[in-house]
C-alpha cells in the first residue's frame, strides 16, 4: 500500500507538469497564431493519460486507505483528514480529470484551430485550478502532506 502512496505522490508532479505544458503550448499557439501540430495532440493526450493513471492509483488508494475507510465508518462531518480525503479530494480530483478529458476530446474534434487552442487552454486552466485547490500541499489549510513521500 505504501508504494502506491509514493507512486501517487510522484505522479502528482507529472500530472502538474503535463497540464502546464499543454496550457503553455495552447497559450503560445493562440498568441503567436501557430498551427495545431502533432506536438499539441501528443501533449494533450499525454496529460490526459497521465491524469487517468493518477486517478486510477487514487481510486485504489481511496478504497483501501485507512483514512477514507475510517471516515465512512464514523461518518463524522467534523473537519478531519478523513473528511478531506473521502469527500473533498476524491470529488474535486474526479471533477478535474473529467474536465481534462472533456477538454481534450472537444479540442480533438474541433475543426477551427483558434477554437481548438482556446478550448484546450480554458479547460486545462480550469482543471489545473481545481487540482491546485484539492492537492494536500504542506501549506494547505485543508490537509497537509509532505512535498515528497520517500520509500
Amino acid at each position: 500500500m505504501y508504494h502506491l502512496i509514493v507512486t501517487h505522490s510522484i505522479l502528482r508532479y507529472l500530472v502538474l507538469l503535463s497540464i502546464l505544458l499543454v496550457i503553455y503550448l495552447a497559450w503560445e499557439a493562440l498568441v503567436f497564431k501557430k498551427p495545431y501540430t502533432r506536438l499539441h495532440r501528443v501533449a494533450a493526450s499525454s496529460a490526459s493519460g497521465i491524469s487517468h493513471l493518477q486517478l486510477l492509483v487514487g481510486f485504489v488508494l481511496y478504497f483501501f486507505s485507512p483514512t477514507a475507510q475510517s471516515f465512512w465508518q464514523n461518518k463524522s462531518m467534523r473537519w478531519s483528514d478523513g473528511l478531506f480525503f473521502a469527500l473533498v479530494h476524491f470529488g474535486l480530483m474526479s471533477c478535474a480529470i473529467v474536465t481534462l478529458t472533456i477538454g481534450a476530446a472537444l479540442a480533438k474534434r474541433e475543426v477551427d484551430e483558434r477554437r481548438r487552442f482556446r478550448i484546450l487552454f480554458n479547460y486545462f486552466v480550469f482543471a489545473l485550478f481545481i487540482i491546485l485547490v484539492a492537492v494536500p500541499w504542506p501549506f494547505s489549510p485543508l490537509a497537509q502532506r509532505p512535498w515528497f513521500r520517500s520509500f
